[in-house]
């Protein structure tokens, strides 16, 4: 299970953050800022994959900005609380994000993200929810925003 999905920049900054699992607003800084330090110090020689205060972090790198999806065991995994969530699949899922996200922006930066915030958001949302992975068809996730897009675009829209 996802608990939460971060896009840094290469300075530490947080460009998009997206939490599965409640965390109080002091936990999720000292975590982000931990977990982002982590990261961006580890050379590109290196593994993916970090265990962190319980969590597996997988990370990647496109361009300029870190994708870095945390992951937890499952409320259900029992006692013993393996996490046994796939590091190949969140990478996977990752790759699938900035190929969703560089289709619908055309090549992703990280202006996009910060002056698009919302509709990256929406993104987002139709792939995760309550941290699984839904959908990974491009087309699908794509055309609810599409149509939003759009409507907003006509003068009688419905969002005007």
């Amino acid at each position: 299970m996802i608990s939460f999905l971060l896009m840094v920049n290469k300075q530490g900054q947080t460009r998009l953050s997206s939490y599965y699992q409640w965390l109080s607003m002091e936990e999720r800084v000292a975590l982000e800022s931990e977990i982002i330090r982590k990261c961006l110090s580890r050379s590109e020689l290196q593994c993916s994959f970090v265990e962190y205060r319980g969590y597996k972090v997988i990370y990647r790198r496109y361009a300029s900005l870190f994708f870095i999806v945390g992951t937890r065991p499952d409320i259900d995994a029992g006692s013993s609380g393996e996490n046994r969530e796939n590091e190949l699949g969140m990478l996977e899922f990752i790759h699938n994000l900035v190929e969703t996200m560089d289709k619908w922006a055309g090549s992703i930066c990280e202006l996009d993200i910060m002056y698009q915030l919302e509709q990256v958001h929406f993104l987002l949302d139709e792939m995760v929810m309550n941290g699984y992975i839904l959908e990974t068809n491009k087309s699908n996730i794509l055309r609810p925003i599409d149509l939003m897009e759009r409507e907003s675009k006509k003068d009688e829209g419905m969002f005007r």
